[in-house]
């Protein structure tokens, strides 16, 4: 024998004596039974049966969307079987896709709300998954235009899976989901949006263009902040309805809760109620609702007022009244910042006077809100107060401002006589040293 088997040898038995060493040996007292049936168990471990609905699709690439690894129904072990039925388990598709074994396939569009009912109106069902989400979305459904329309036979009406897709379903808390905050306005603009799609049914299909250009939309969609309102804050989910003329103050008044209040209670609410006014919207628009400003009110050239009141009515004084009131506030204000930072830049103190237009700044906030009372004398007692507080401020920077000029000339003087006095005690020195 050469001496390189020799050597493998002597490695093979190095080996199986370190395996034979690194085993555990059974505990004291544990009977070799109890030790043979542990070991039986770890052998009959079977592995998870193979979905081969998932296998085969996803080979297949018959699956369209690219989340399927993320899906809310695929993450809890809800595969392809869940909704369509059939055997997952087996590998034959005419058996995995018999009706033998309640195969349901692709419903039809008027089928997909209860399809998808199933499981989501099934409230005990429901709480084994997700027990947080409410289970009359179906029931919302049916309320809602696009609900009402699918019953009467309309297949372009949106569905499930119209805004939540069908393969691929993400929470809406996931920012790749159709139904996520920011996503929410495309969502509902692939439809709405489509002028060809939405022929017909005679509403407007500039909704979505409107919003980027909006308060909330550059909030939402320029700026990601998720608590601005999307087009469901206000339309609904499932539910999803115009808001009608009784109902859109409530859904303003959500977010807006002063405004919604102060309008209702006057006579100008009043009056919309009577005539069918839209409460918000006369004024402010409805989707492409841009930020407002003092100048909304008033007799001025591009005051709303002016779309309904005229010169010499009661409504008309009244506009030019608070809008006097709030530049007057306004201006006061701009003012006395001016000043807070003259005294900043001088480095004086400011403490206080941050604290006097801190109060002016929200007094000019709540005359704004007062606004809708359409109450003259209620938007100028508030103003008087703000106001107030700004004059404060002015009185108190220009207090500050005289005492930095005091001490500056004081520095000055005392600087003069301390030059003085040292060029004195110089010349008198070489006085005494020439001496």
């Amino acid at each position: 024998m050469s001496a390189r088997p020799a050597g493998w040898l002597v490695g093979i038995a190095a080996c199986l004596a370190s395996l034979l060493l690194a085993a555990p040996a059974p505990s004291v007292g544990q009977p070799q039974a109890a030790a043979d049936s542990a070991a039986a168990d770890t052998a009959n471990v079977q592995p998870a049966p193979v979905d081969h609905c998932v296998q085969c699709h996803t080979e297949d690439d018959n699956l369209p969307d690219d989340h399927l690894d993320a899906d809310v129904h695929l993450q809890p072990g809800l595969s392809c079987a869940g909704c369509h039925g059939g055997d997952p388990t087996s590998d034959d598709p005419d058996q995995a896709m018999s009706k033998a074994a309640g195969f349901r396939g692709v419903p039809d569009k008027k089928d997909i709300p209860d399809f998808c009912g199933r499981c989501h109106s099934d409230i005990e069902f429901m709480r084994r998954y997700q027990p947080r989400i409410p289970t009359d979305q179906e029931d919302q459904y049916f309320t809602s235009v696009h609900g009402h329309r699918l019953k009467q036979g309309d297949r372009k009406v949106a569905d499930c899976t119209s805004c939540h897709t069908a393969h691929g379903i993400l929470p809406a808390s996931d920012t790749r989901s159709t139904v996520y905050a920011v996503n929410v306005p495309g969502t509902c603009g692939k439809c709405h949006g489509n002028a060809d799609y939405m022929k017909g049914y005679g509403i407007p299909t500039d909704q979505l263009e409107k919003f980027k250009t909006s308060v909330h939309g550059v909030a939402l969609l320029d700026n990601q902040d998720t608590g601005a309102p999307a087009c469901n804050d206000c339309h609904g989910n499932h539910g999803a309805t115009p808001p009608g003329f009784k109902s859109i103050r409530q859904v303003c008044g959500h977010c807006h809760v002063n405004n919604m209040k102060f309008f209702t209670e006057s006579r100008m609410g009043q009056a919309f109620v009577e005539e069918g006014y839209h409460g918000c919207e006369e004024c402010h628009g409805n989707h492409g609702i841009h930020k407002t400003s003092d100048n909304m009110v008033g007799t001025q050239e591009g005051a709303v007022c002016l779309d309904c009141h005229s010169d010499g009515d009661k409504g008309f004084e009244t506009a030019g009244k608070i809008h006097a009131s709030l530049a007057e506030l306004d201006s006061l204000y701009a003012h006395a910042t001016m000043k807070q930072k003259e005294v900043q830049r001088i480095g004086m103190d400011d403490v206080d006077i941050a604290f006097m237009l801190q109060d002016a700044h929200q007094s000019l906030i709540q005359s704004r809100t007062l606004v809708h009372t359409f109450d003259a004398a209620r938007v100028a007692e508030k103003t008087s107060q703000g106001a107030g507080k700004a004059q404060e401020a002015l009185q108190a920077a220009a207090a500050q401002i005289r005492d930095f000029h005091v001490r500056r000339r004081g520095f000055g003087m005392a600087t003069l006589f301390t030059t003085v006095l040292v060029l004195a005690l110089f010349l008198w020195i070489r006085q005494i040293e020439s001496r």
